[in-house]
C-alpha cells in the first residue's frame, strides 16, 4: 500500500502521544500489530480480531458456537436446488458516519474482494460464488455475470456454484464484511487511517496508536447497539509472552486469547489457576516445503524429511498443554469427517528415502534453511526448531539453519516462496474440512507451498459439488491423501489445545467453542 501520511493519517495514528490514556472498559493482549484493519486485506488473527469488531456482513458469529446467526441480514431464503441464498437486510442499517448501508454496499465489497488490484489474500474464499473466480483471474471482464446481485435496496442475491453446506459459516469471516464505497473511492488504500473511519460493525475506530494501542468506541449507530455492553475496549500489540503474562497479573489486560502468548514455561504452573482455561480447538500446527526448490521438488526428500520428525517426542517435552501428536491436517473432531493417516515416525525408512533421492547418510545434501517467526510463541517455535534440526542431523545426517523474522517479514517471505522449510499453522475459520484442505489448491493465495495438483485440485472441486455427505467426505479423504500420504508438501505436527487466560468472576459472556470465536459484542465486564 502506498503511504500517504497526511495531517488525518498522523492523528489518527500517533493521537495521544504524550497523553495518559483513561483505562479502557475491556483490555486485549492481542499480539502482533495488525497488518491491516481492512477486512479485504487482513490475514492474520489479530487483523480479523479488530477488523471483526469494526465491520461485519450478511451474518456474524454466535457468541456460544461459533455458528452463523444473522446480522445485517435479518433473514434469508434458500433455493431447492441449495445454490441461491436470497438475503434481506434489516430496515435500519447505517455507518457508523451516518449513512445509509443498502444492498449496493454488498455487492461492491465483494467484487472489490475479488478485484485482483485489491490484493486480498482470501480472494479464494469467494470462490464458491457463480463466476467469482473467473472473475478474479481475469478470465471474465465484466462483473455483473458473478453471482452476487442486488435485488432492490435491501435485497441481495447470491447465486453459487454449487450447493455449499458450509457457506453461512464461510460468510462469517472479515473477507465477506461490507466496506464503505463512499471512503475507499475518496481514500483509495488510505481509507482506514482517515478518521472517521465509516464502520458497519459494533464498534467505530477512536485510535489506532502504533506500538501501544488500538482503541474501539461502541458504536451507538449499530443496529444491536442495545445489547452491545462495553462502551470501550483496547487492543494491545504485545508479542512477548512474559509481557503479556506481566500485564494481566498487574490489571493492565483482561485477557491473554492466544496460547503462543502463554508462557510455555509456566504451563504447569498456570494450569492450576482458576483463570486458566483449556478447551478443544480447530487448529494444526504444520511445516511447509517450498516445492519449486531443490532437493524439496523431490517427494522422496519430503518424506523422508517428515518420517524422520518424532511428534510425540515434541508433544510431551515441549509444547506439553495437552496437545496431540497429527499425522493429518484436518483436526479430529471437525464436522461430518473422518481424516487419513499419514505418514508417521519412522527413521529407517526416512533413511532408505533419502537414499533413494540421492543422499546416502546425508552426503551431498545441500544446504538449507528453516524459516520461523518471532514475538509470541517464538520461544516455543524456536524449541520446536531446534528439536526438529537435532532429529534430522541424527537420522539423516543433514543440517538445517534456523532462520527467524518478525512476523510480517515472515509472512512475506512465504507468500514469495522465499524459505525451504517454514514452520505454519492455521486456525479453522468455520467447522468443516474445507477450511484446512482448501489452502492447498493451486490457486489458493494461503498454500504458500508452490504445490500445485490437478488431481487435487478436482478432487476439491468435485466435493465443493457434492451434496451428499458421505460422498463428499470420500472426496476430501481422497485428497487428504495426496496431501500428507503421496505427495506431503506440508509436514503435520501436532492438533492445538486452545488455551485463554481471564477471570471468569469478572469477565462474562465469553464461551469457549472449537473454533476459539468470541465476538467483542457479547462480551461484558462484572463491576466489583
Amino acid at each position: 500500500m502506498a503511504q500517504t501520511w497526511t495531517a488525518a493519517l498522523i492523528s489518527l495514528f500517533v493521537a495521544g502521544c504524550n497523553v495518559s490514556y483513561p483505562r479502557a472498559d475491556f483490555v486485549i493482549i492481542n499480539g502482533h500489530e495488525p497488518e491491516s484493519l481492512d477486512p479485504a486485506i487482513g490475514s492474520t488473527v489479530e487483523d480479523s480480531r479488530v477488523g471483526g469488531a469494526l465491520f461485519e456482513g450478511f451474518v456474524r458469529n454466535d457468541p456460544v458456537t461459533g455458528s452463523a446467526i444473522p446480522s445485517l441480514a435479518e433473514r434469508w431464503d434458500l433455493s431447492p436446488d441449495g445454490r441461491i441464498y436470497t438475503f434481506h437486510l434489516r430496515s435500519n442499517l447505517v455507518w457508523s458516519t451516518g449513512e445509509t448501508i443498502n444492498a449496493d454496499d454488498f455487492v461492491y465489497s465483494w467484487r472489490r474482494v475479488l478485484d485482483p488490484k485489491t490484493g486480498a489474500k482470501y480472494a479464494s474464499q469467494l470462490f464458491y460464488v457463480k463466476n467469482a473466480q473467473d472473475f478474479c483471474e481475469g478470465k471474465l471482464k465484466d462483473p455483473e455475470k458473478v453471482g452476487i446481485h442486488a435485488l432492490d435496496a435491501n435485497t441481495v442475491q447470491v447465486e453459487l456454484n454449487a450447493p455449499t453446506a458450509f457457506f453461512l459459516d464461510l460468510i462469517t469471516l472479515p473477507t465477506f464484511a461490507i466496506v464503505p464505497r463512499f471512503a475507499i473511492e475518496k481514500y483509495g488504500d488510505e481509507w482506514v487511517r482517515h478518521q472517521p473511519v465509516p464502520t458497519s460493525g459494533a464498534y467505530t475506530l477512536e485510535t489506532w496508536r502504533l506500538n501501544d494501542r488500538i482503541r474501539v468506541r461502541k458504536n451507538p449507530r449499530y443496529w444491536d447497539a442495545a445489547n452491545t455492553k462495553l462502551e470501550t475496549a483496547d487492543f494491545l500489540p504485545v508479542a512477548m509472552p512474559s509481557t503479556a503474562l506481566n500485564l494481566y497479573d498487574t490489571g493492565e489486560a483482561d485477557i491473554i486469547w492466544d496460547k503462543d502468548l502463554i508462557p510455555g514455561e509456566l504451563l504447569d504452573a498456570l494450569r492450576n489457576r482458576p483463570d486458566y482455561h483449556s478447551f478443544t480447538q480447530l487448529a494444526s500446527y504444520f511445516l511447509r516445503y517450498n516445492v519449486t526448490q531443490l532437493p524439496f521438488a523431490d517427494v522422496r526428500v519430503r518424506k523422508a524429511l517428515a518420517l524422520a520428525i518424532d511428534k510425540k517426542r515434541i508433544v510431551e517435552k515441549i509444547v506439553r498443554g495437552g496437545e496431540k501428536p497429527a499425522s493429518h491436517i484436518v483436526p479430529d473432531g471437525t464436522a461430518h469427517y473422518e481424516p487419513v493417516e499419514g505418514l508417521g515416525y519412522n527413521p529407517e525408512e526416512a533413511r532408505k528415502l533419502l537414499a533413494e533421492a540421492g543422499y546416502p547418510g546425508g552426503k551431498g545434501f545441500p544446504n538449507f534453511n528453516y524459516l520461523l517467526d518471532s514475538g509470541g510463541g517464538a520461544n516455543q517455535h524456536a524449541q520446536i526448531a531446534v528439536e526438529i534440526q537435532n532429529m534430522w542431523e541424527r537420522e539423516l545426517g543433514i543440517h538445517v539453519e534456523l532462520r527467524q523474522m518478525e512476523k510480517k517479514i515472515y509472512v512475506d517471505a512465504q507468500d514469495r516462496l522465499d524459505y525451504n522449510v517454514s514452520r505454519s499453522s492455521w486456525i479453522g475459520d468455520y467447522n468443516d474440512p474445507d477450511t484446512f484442505l482448501g489452502l492447498f489448491r493451486s490457486f489458493d493465495g494461503n498454500n504458500r507451498t508452490g504445490w500445485k495438483n490437478a488431481r487435487y485440485d478436482k478432487l476439491m472441486e468435485d466435493a465443493d459439488n457434492q451434496p451428499d455427505v458421505i460422498r463428499r467426505a470420500g472426496l476430501l479423504k481422497e485428497a487428504e491423501t495426496l496431501l500428507v500420504r503421496d505427495e506431503v508438501p506440508i509436514v503435520p505436527i501436532f492438533f492445538y489445545v486452545g488455551l485463554t487466560i481471564y477471570d471468569p468472576a469478572k469477565v462474562k459472556g465469553i464461551h469457549q467453542n472449537i473454533l476459539d470465536i468470541h465476538p467483542l459484542n457479547a462480551i461484558w465486564k462484572v463491576s466489583r
